[in-house]
């Protein structure tokens, strides 16, 4: 009994801790996703990619890693681009970039990790945005992505083709809603701070009872930086252990402090980011098992490679973690 005495208050110790150091930026990831939230607007962004066909894979990872879209507004997004029959290169890449980061998960991980690998989690969303993109381009070359489509080219309920096509854009790109005011704002704040707030505490206490239960000497058996091993395991287990981000960061902080290597972390996190449950409930309402296998593909190889990296650099000095 005192052992589960003494490892809980340990655990909220650290906690507190760790929360008094975060919160300002844990403050600002919230106020952007709240700004972001009301006042980028999901028709508009499909618009956007209807009209720059032009940009290709490049706009569509752009627009993936710059737009805090949930897995519903993701399938929205993507739903407007396959109006117009695109083709599946910037569809992949935007269902590769999209889920794995945002500008304020970019300051929440910040806050968790140091900027050094939130920036490189931000950096290797878009390169493998353009990797997805430029996988699908080759495979459709070939015929591998025919008929991966689940619906004929739709915009709502119904087929647009030609002129309906072109009026339907219109109308979506010209639809206004009332901007929202200061009190909108920070009553969204608080909607999107509670939540984070919630997540943060909650995983982080769970990470820290972890880090009193588990020996060290697994983490890093299985994780650590010495072993060959450590980066596609993490990566693997990430497609199905990953929650949702202000869940799985406080989390997986936690594994780094028992012996975890930085870029097994990383792997994990862009694997079960992109292979979460909405994120591939999403891609499977509009593709089929073909799409969504060059996505998970593309991040489970790229993950691994990434987290490869990562650990090198660690190691020759050119990234230094906090």
């Amino acid at each position: 009994m005192d052992f589960v005495v003494n490892l809980t208050v340990t655990a909220l110790g650290k906690v507190w801790h760790t929360f008094s150091g975060n919160w300002p930026l844990l403050v600002i990831s919230a106020l952007i996703a709240a700004s972001m939230k009301l006042y980028v607007d999901q028709k508009k962004v499909a618009a956007f990619l209807q009209r720059h066909k032009g940009a290709g894979v490049v706009g569509a990872t752009a627009v993936g890693v710059t737009t805090p879209l949930c897995s519903c507004g993701t399938t929205a997004v993507i739903l407007g681009m396959m109006a117009n029959a695109l083709p599946w290169a910037p569809i992949v890449a935007f269902m590769v970039a999209s889920p794995l980061t945002s500008p304020s998960e970019l300051v929440y991980s910040a806050g968790l990790f140091g900027w050094p690998f939130a920036l490189t989690f931000f950096v290797a969303s878009i390169v493998l945005g353009l990797a997805g993109g430029v996988v699908a381009h080759f495979l459709e070359r070939r015929g591998w992505l025919t008929n991966q489509a689940r619906f004929s080219p739709v915009l709502g309920d119904a087929a647009v083709t030609g002129a309906e096509s072109s009026a339907a854009e219109a109308a979506l790109a010209s639809g206004k809603t009332a901007r929202p005011s200061l009190a909108d704002l920070l009553r969204e704040t608080a909607v999107v701070g509670r939540r984070l707030l919630l997540f943060f505490l909650g995983f982080a206490f769970i990470g820290y009872i972890l880090n009193g239960l588990i020996p060290e000497t697994w983490v890093s058996t299985l994780f650590g930086g010495g072993r060959v091993y450590g980066v596609p395991v993490a990566a693997t287990l990430g497609l199905p252990l990953y929650i949702n981000t202000e869940a799985s960061l406080p989390l997986v902080r936690s594994l780094m402090n028992l012996g975890m290597s930085p870029g097994a972390t990383l792997a994990f996190l862009i694997t079960g980011a992109g292979t979460s449950i909405g994120a591939i409930t999403g891609a499977l309402t509009i593709a089929r098992w073909r799409v969504v296998g060059t996505v998970i593909g593309t991040l489970w190889v790229g993950a691994t490679l990434i987290g490869y990296l990562y650990n090198s650099a660690l190691a020759t000095g050119l990234i230094v973690m906090r």
